[in-house]
């Protein structure tokens, strides 16, 4: 008679040590209230997704689908992204951050995630850019996310387009950052602008402690003699500029974010993992970039 009973109780007690061993080795990722693949995630090596996650429902979080392949030897970066015109939505730059993402990037968007062919409404801050840093931080220390021991916290890029490149400059001088991307953006002199963009005045620039790639959409960009003005001005850390002649939209609704991606991702690639063969695009006497038909550039403190 107590075997009949003992089988059966050392079974259950079996089940529960092993239930709990997998919870142990797969960490809870009931924190993502929606997500989709845009396009077909990426040209990168890491397909991404984009979704929103409760614990952050004011972001947008872009990252490779398979988390699987990192941790100790292989961590993925944290880019932080600012919308143009400041917007509240990653709307217009989905195709670019994606791509970004899947060569194996944590990029955080401001601004909850749109749903497929959504245009989203709403001001953003530039503190929201420092909500991101601080998010991604607190989730590689966090036992119970899927991002835990995932992520390198000492390499972290704040990056924007437009009204979204003033936010980046804002935030830049923050000790955390390790580069940052301006894209068709640049200080408007007196600190005038529209209502609602920050109000920087060029002497901010002296504020920058890394190094710094502005991203301009060539003389009919409307922010080109502003971020050529302040390429001018930057001469105590390695700059380098970029225009292609597309105007102030650049390429990010292209498919994978066009032009734009390639190159910011490059840096991207260079800066936070370390990539001496992306980062000869933007290095040597003339760079790699020099040479492509479409891009005009010209760089300072770098080798």
């Amino acid at each position: 008679m107590k075997r009949i009973f003992i089988i059966p109780v050392v079974l259950v007690l079996a089940g529960i040590i092993i239930q709990n061993s997998l919870s142990a080795q797969e960490p809870d990722s009931s924190k993502i209230s929606a997500q989709r693949v845009v396009e077909d995630g990426g040209t990168g090596v890491y397909k991404a997704i984009m979704y929103t996650d409760s614990s952050l429902s004011t972001h947008t979080i872009f990252r490779p689908e398979d988390l699987s392949v990192f941790g100790k030897k292989k961590k993925l970066q944290i880019i932080a992204w600012g919308n143009g015109a400041c917007a509240n939505s990653p709307w217009e730059h989905v195709n670019f951050l994606s791509e970004v993402a899947s060569h194996g990037f944590l990029t955080i968007a401001i601004g909850p995630m749109p749903q497929e062919g959504e245009r989203g409404s709403g001001r953003s801050s530039s503190s929201q850019l420092l909500d991101a840093i601080d998010w991604a931080i607190a989730q590689n220390n966090d036992k119970s996310s899927t991002l835990y021991k995932k992520i390198d916290i000492t390499k972290i890029a704040v990056s924007g387009m437009s009204c979204g490149g003033l936010q980046t400059l804002e935030v830049a001088p923050d000790p955390r950052v390790t580069t940052a991307v301006v894209c068709n953006s640049g200080i408007i002199g007196n600190g005038g602008g529209m209502p609602g963009m920050p109000g920087l005045t060029k002497d901010h620039l002296e504020k920058l402690h890394t190094p710094t790639l502005y991203l301009l959409g060539g003389e009919s960009d409307i922010a080109y003699n502003n971020g050529m003005d302040d390429y001018k001005r930057i001469n105590h850390v390695p700059v380098f500029v970029a225009n292609m002649d597309v105007g102030h939209g650049g390429t990010y609704r292209q498919p994978h974010g066009g032009e734009f991606a390639k190159v910011a991702t490059a840096w991207f690639k260079w800066q936070l993992k370390g990539d001496e063969d992306a980062g000869k695009l933007f290095t040597g006497n003339p760079p790699q970039l020099s040479k492509s038909t479409v891009w005009k550039v010209d760089k300072k403190n770098l080798p």
